[in-house]
């Protein structure tokens, strides 16, 4: 995997600004904070983001995939205030969780999410080397 940064551009926080890979691709699709059983354990925006990421290991994991191996991530979020605010403790369950931030991400406020407790939905592609 490598990271993607034209030359004189500033290098970016927390994210890349492309990646290129190769290897077996794996799609995940959007978890939200919920835990395994699908219940709501808090409201907390940090808290949900730490689970979903959680669940994007787990389910990258059933693939032979480890954290190292995403490049890309979109983050739909249901208010760009709280995800602002809680940067700190969503920075630190990324640091913990997945370990490295040469992914490509993006992350978008929307009206809502299908499942109503929802603060936070994650998706994710990664590439498992051949």
């Amino acid at each position: 995997m490598q990271a993607l940064l034209p030359a004189g551009w500033p290098r970016p926080k927390g994210y890349a600004n492309g990646v290129m890979a190769r290897g077996r691709p794996v799609f995940i699709a959007g978890m939200i904070g919920w835990d395994a059983q699908g219940r709501f354990q808090t409201d907390d925006f940090a808290a949900q983001a730490r689970q979903a990421l959680q669940h994007i290991v787990d389910v990258l994991a059933e693939a032979g995939g480890r954290p190292e191996h995403i490049v890309r991530m979109t983050w739909y979020v249901v208010d760009k205030r709280e995800y602002l605010a809680a940067g700190r403790e969503v920075g630190k369950a990324f640091r913990e969780i997945i370990g490295h931030f040469d992914i490509a991400m993006t992350a978008v406020q929307v009206v809502a999410l299908i499942e109503d407790r929802a603060r936070v939905e994650i998706e994710a592609t990664a590439v498992i080397p051949d």
